[in-house]
């Protein structure tokens, strides 16, 4: 009996030791991919804004003149709260890491509540413009930028709602495995990012 326990004990240090190295051999590189990622969504949002811009320096006045004037409130106060939103995330991973899995589900759930209030005042705002895709040049540029960036909110509240749903699983995240909630969070800091940008070159500029 006590030779069968030594056995397998020696069995689980050589399999533990085996995965240690395979790891070493094998490193994890999913992080790696979603910052490639970042940066290819990165260049298409930089080939619209340098298109907006280039637009706005060769037209003879931008935007054109009769264009109804874009109200500030309502996408101000969206931007608060997008924004706000990546604080509020940064707290449920700092609660993961401290493997406070109930931590994590309230934040994380703030934060997907904060972002579906940003698409709902997005639409509202779509609903209540006084232009249409087509009116002119500034306001198509207008919706291409806004939805496409209501896209990627879309896509970073749905990978929010998947990490909440896996966290429900027993020891799913814990403080050394939790790849999902660093992913998610750097998605919707680069998307918050984009918007500082969007907001300031179509509302304000």
């Amino acid at each position: 009996m006590q030779g069968s326990t030594v056995d397998e004990s020696q069995t689980l240090n050589y399999s533990q030791t085996e995965a240690a190295a395979q790891e070493e051999e094998h490193p994890d590189l999913r992080m790696f991919g979603v910052v490639l990622f970042l940066v290819a969504e990165s260049m298409i949002f930089l080939g619209l804004f340098s298109a907006y811009l280039i637009y706005a320096s060769v037209m003879p006045q931008w935007p054109p003149e009769g264009t109804p004037k874009l109200e500030l409130l309502l996408p101000g106060v969206n931007s608060i709260i997008l924004i706000s939103s990546s604080f509020v995330m940064h707290r449920g991973q700092s609660a993961i890491k401290k493997n406070d899995v109930s931590g994590l589900q309230f934040w994380f759930g703030l934060t997907a509540l904060m972002g579906a209030i940003f698409l709902g005042g997005q639409l509202y705002e779509y609903a209540n413009l006084e232009f249409g895709l087509t009116t002119n040049l500034f306001t198509s540029c207008f919706y291409v930028l806004t939805g496409f960036h209501g896209l990627h909110v879309t896509v970073g509240l749905l990978l929010i709602l998947f990490v909440l749903q896996r966290s429900t699983r027993q020891g799913h995240y814990t403080s050394e495995k939790h790849f999902g909630v660093e992913a998610s969070e750097l998605y919707w800091h680069f998307v918050d990012v984009v918007w500082v940008i969007l907001f300031g070159l179509v509302y304000l500029l």
